[in-house]
Protein backbone atom coordinates (compact mmCIF):
# COMPACT_ATOMS: atom_id res chain seq x y z
CA UNK A 1 0.00 0.00 0.00
CA UNK A 2 1.21 3.52 -0.77
CA UNK A 3 0.42 7.07 -0.86
CA UNK A 4 1.14 10.07 -3.19
CA UNK A 5 0.90 13.81 -1.84
CA UNK A 6 0.49 16.89 -3.70
CA UNK A 7 -0.25 20.11 -2.34
CA UNK A 8 -0.74 18.62 1.12
CA UNK A 9 -3.52 15.93 0.15
CA UNK A 10 -2.80 12.47 0.06
CA UNK A 11 -4.37 10.61 -2.87
CA UNK A 12 -4.43 6.90 -2.67
CA UNK A 13 -2.82 4.93 -5.38
CA UNK A 14 -3.57 1.38 -4.33
CA UNK A 15 -6.29 -1.24 -4.93
CA UNK A 16 -7.30 -1.64 -1.13
CA UNK A 17 -9.77 1.60 -1.46
CA UNK A 18 -11.38 1.27 2.12
CA UNK A 19 -8.33 0.18 3.82
CA UNK A 20 -6.41 3.35 3.05
CA UNK A 21 -9.03 5.27 3.53
CA UNK A 22 -9.44 3.89 6.65
CA UNK A 23 -6.45 4.26 7.85
CA UNK A 24 -6.30 7.61 6.45
CA UNK A 25 -9.32 9.03 8.56
CA UNK A 26 -8.35 6.89 11.54
CA UNK A 27 -5.06 8.98 11.65
CA UNK A 28 -6.61 12.14 11.11
CA UNK A 29 -8.96 11.59 13.88
CA UNK A 30 -6.64 9.86 16.48
CA UNK A 31 -4.61 12.98 15.71
CA UNK A 32 -7.41 15.57 16.73
CA UNK A 33 -7.19 17.36 12.65
CA UNK A 34 -10.50 15.88 12.29
CA UNK A 35 -11.96 16.87 15.95
CA UNK A 36 -15.15 15.85 17.35
CA UNK A 37 -18.05 16.43 16.32
CA UNK A 38 -17.06 17.83 12.97
CA UNK A 39 -19.24 16.55 9.90
CA UNK A 40 -17.53 13.94 7.18
CA UNK A 41 -18.68 15.52 3.83
CA UNK A 42 -18.53 12.23 1.87
CA UNK A 43 -18.29 14.19 -1.90
CA UNK A 44 -15.21 16.34 -0.02
CA UNK A 45 -13.50 13.54 1.31
CA UNK A 46 -14.23 10.81 -1.76
CA UNK A 47 -12.46 14.02 -4.04
CA UNK A 48 -9.60 14.67 -1.28
CA UNK A 49 -8.55 10.96 -1.14
CA UNK A 50 -9.42 9.99 -4.81
CA UNK A 51 -11.87 7.03 -4.28
CA UNK A 52 -15.65 6.73 -4.73
CA UNK A 53 -18.33 6.56 -2.16
CA UNK A 54 -18.76 2.66 -1.91
CA UNK A 55 -15.13 2.09 -0.01
CA UNK A 56 -15.37 5.37 2.09
CA UNK A 57 -19.15 4.31 3.45
CA UNK A 58 -16.79 0.68 4.10
CA UNK A 59 -14.01 2.89 6.16
CA UNK A 60 -16.77 4.95 7.75
CA UNK A 61 -18.65 1.63 9.19
CA UNK A 62 -15.53 0.79 10.62
CA UNK A 63 -14.73 3.71 12.40
CA UNK A 64 -18.31 3.62 13.55
CA UNK A 65 -17.38 0.04 15.16
CA UNK A 66 -14.31 1.53 16.69
CA UNK A 67 -16.24 3.97 18.24
CA UNK A 68 -14.31 7.03 16.16
CA UNK A 69 -17.21 7.90 14.36
CA UNK A 70 -21.30 8.17 14.42
CA UNK A 71 -23.50 7.59 11.69
CA UNK A 72 -27.27 8.43 12.66
CA UNK A 73 -29.89 7.70 10.34
CA UNK A 74 -30.67 9.72 7.47
CA UNK A 75 -27.93 12.31 8.66
CA UNK A 76 -24.39 12.93 7.43
CA UNK A 77 -21.52 10.80 9.72
CA UNK A 78 -19.60 12.81 12.03
CA UNK A 79 -16.68 12.45 14.24
CA UNK A 80 -17.71 10.71 17.33
CA UNK A 81 -17.97 12.78 20.98
CA UNK A 82 -15.45 12.37 23.50
CA UNK A 83 -17.27 10.75 26.00
CA UNK A 84 -15.87 11.12 29.51
CA UNK A 85 -17.37 8.16 31.53
CA UNK A 86 -17.37 6.05 28.76
CA UNK A 87 -13.12 6.94 28.57
CA UNK A 88 -12.98 6.25 32.40
CA UNK A 89 -14.87 2.51 32.01
CA UNK A 90 -12.55 1.70 28.58
CA UNK A 91 -9.15 2.82 31.19
CA UNK A 92 -10.40 0.54 33.71
CA UNK A 93 -10.56 -2.59 31.60
CA UNK A 94 -7.70 -1.31 29.64
CA UNK A 95 -5.21 -1.34 32.82
CA UNK A 96 -6.81 -4.85 33.97
CA UNK A 97 -6.10 -6.56 30.41
CA UNK A 98 -2.27 -4.89 30.29
CA UNK A 99 -1.43 -5.33 33.92
CA UNK A 100 -2.54 -8.75 33.47
CA UNK A 101 -0.61 -9.14 29.98
CA UNK A 102 2.67 -7.68 31.70
CA UNK A 103 2.73 -10.11 34.66
CA UNK A 104 2.58 -12.96 32.44
CA UNK A 105 5.05 -11.55 29.50
CA UNK A 106 7.54 -10.87 32.79
CA UNK A 107 7.49 -15.10 32.81
CA UNK A 108 6.98 -15.69 28.45
CA UNK A 109 9.05 -12.76 26.77
CA UNK A 110 12.48 -13.98 25.65
CA UNK A 111 15.58 -12.26 26.32
CA UNK A 112 15.68 -11.38 22.33
CA UNK A 113 12.27 -9.87 22.71
CA UNK A 114 13.54 -7.61 25.95
CA UNK A 115 16.63 -6.71 24.46
CA UNK A 116 14.37 -5.53 21.48
CA UNK A 117 11.82 -3.84 24.12
CA UNK A 118 14.98 -2.45 25.24
CA UNK A 119 16.61 -0.96 22.44
CA UNK A 120 12.84 0.67 21.24
CA UNK A 121 12.93 2.01 24.51
CA UNK A 122 15.83 3.53 23.85
CA UNK A 123 14.41 5.11 20.33
CA UNK A 124 11.38 6.71 22.63
CA UNK A 125 13.77 8.24 24.93
CA UNK A 126 15.56 10.16 21.34
CA UNK A 127 11.86 10.59 20.46
CA UNK A 128 10.96 12.46 23.95
CA UNK A 129 14.28 14.88 23.30
CA UNK A 130 13.56 15.95 19.56
CA UNK A 131 9.99 16.57 20.79
CA UNK A 132 8.17 14.50 17.91
CA UNK A 133 5.10 13.84 19.03
CA UNK A 134 3.78 11.79 16.16
CA UNK A 135 6.23 9.42 15.80
CA UNK A 136 6.59 8.91 19.71
CA UNK A 137 2.73 7.93 19.61
CA UNK A 138 3.54 5.44 17.16
CA UNK A 139 6.26 3.64 19.31
CA UNK A 140 4.57 4.22 22.36
CA UNK A 141 1.77 2.46 20.73
CA UNK A 142 3.75 -0.34 19.45
CA UNK A 143 5.72 -1.12 22.83
CA UNK A 144 2.74 -1.65 24.45
CA UNK A 145 1.36 -3.75 21.68
CA UNK A 146 4.65 -5.48 22.12
CA UNK A 147 4.59 -6.82 25.83
CA UNK A 148 0.68 -7.80 25.11
CA UNK A 149 1.67 -9.63 22.43
CA UNK A 150 4.87 -11.20 25.02
CA UNK A 151 2.28 -12.66 27.25
CA UNK A 152 1.48 -15.51 24.58
CA UNK A 153 -2.28 -15.24 25.05
CA UNK A 154 -4.05 -15.05 21.96
CA UNK A 155 -7.48 -13.65 23.43
CA UNK A 156 -6.05 -11.59 25.71
CA UNK A 157 -4.33 -9.66 22.40
CA UNK A 158 -7.43 -9.85 20.54
CA UNK A 159 -9.76 -8.58 23.30
CA UNK A 160 -6.82 -5.80 23.79
CA UNK A 161 -6.92 -5.11 20.12
CA UNK A 162 -10.72 -4.75 19.85
CA UNK A 163 -9.78 -1.50 22.42
CA UNK A 164 -7.51 -0.09 21.12
CA UNK A 165 -9.05 1.85 18.05
CA UNK A 166 -11.48 3.27 21.23
CA UNK A 167 -8.39 4.51 23.27
CA UNK A 168 -6.04 5.86 20.78
CA UNK A 169 -7.48 9.13 20.13
CA UNK A 170 -7.08 9.73 24.50
CA UNK A 171 -4.14 8.21 24.85
CA UNK A 172 -2.94 10.93 21.95
CA UNK A 173 -4.64 13.34 23.50
CA UNK A 174 -3.30 12.97 26.46
CA UNK A 175 0.26 14.36 25.54
CA UNK A 176 -1.00 17.96 24.96
CA UNK A 177 -0.68 17.92 28.94
CA UNK A 178 2.86 19.39 30.26
CA UNK A 179 4.82 16.85 31.68
CA UNK A 180 3.24 13.80 30.50
CA UNK A 181 5.62 12.96 27.85
CA UNK A 182 8.48 12.12 30.11
CA UNK A 183 6.75 10.86 32.87
CA UNK A 184 5.09 8.29 30.68
CA UNK A 185 8.61 7.49 29.49
CA UNK A 186 9.87 7.40 32.91
CA UNK A 187 6.86 4.56 33.41
CA UNK A 188 7.80 2.92 30.34
CA UNK A 189 11.30 2.56 31.83
CA UNK A 190 10.83 1.17 35.20
CA UNK A 191 8.55 -1.38 33.74
CA UNK A 192 10.98 -2.30 31.21
CA UNK A 193 13.44 -3.08 34.37
CA UNK A 194 10.49 -4.91 36.01
CA UNK A 195 10.39 -7.67 32.80
CA UNK A 196 14.09 -7.87 32.40
CA UNK A 197 13.79 -8.74 35.90
CA UNK A 198 11.11 -11.45 35.20
CA UNK A 199 9.43 -9.75 38.61
CA UNK A 200 5.54 -10.28 37.50
CA UNK A 201 3.40 -8.78 40.24
CA UNK A 202 6.25 -5.57 39.66
CA UNK A 203 5.32 -5.02 36.03
CA UNK A 204 1.79 -5.91 36.89
CA UNK A 205 1.33 -2.99 39.07
CA UNK A 206 3.59 -0.38 37.15
CA UNK A 207 1.22 -1.19 33.92
CA UNK A 208 -2.06 -1.13 35.63
CA UNK A 209 -0.46 2.18 37.29
CA UNK A 210 0.78 3.66 33.84
CA UNK A 211 -2.27 3.11 32.06
CA UNK A 212 -5.09 4.13 34.88
CA UNK A 213 -2.05 7.53 35.02
CA UNK A 214 -2.85 8.03 31.39
CA UNK A 215 -6.73 8.01 32.13
CA UNK A 216 -6.37 10.61 34.74
CA UNK A 217 -5.07 12.99 32.80
CA UNK A 218 -7.41 12.45 30.23
CA UNK A 219 -10.44 12.90 32.63
CA UNK A 220 -8.22 16.39 33.94
CA UNK A 221 -8.19 17.35 30.01
CA UNK A 222 -11.93 16.91 29.63
CA UNK A 223 -12.86 18.91 32.39
CA UNK A 224 -11.52 21.88 31.11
Amino acid sequence: MSTESSAGVTRIVTPSLAEEAYLALHRRIVRGQLPPGETLLEPALCEELGISRTPLREALKRLAGEGLVVMPRNRRARVAPIDARELEHLFEVEAGLESLAAGLAAERMTNTELKRLESLQERLERLLAKGDRNAYFELNQRIHGLIVAGARNPVLEETHRGLLGRLERARYLALDRLGRWQESTEEHREILEALKARDGDLARRLLADHVQHTGEVIAALSEQ
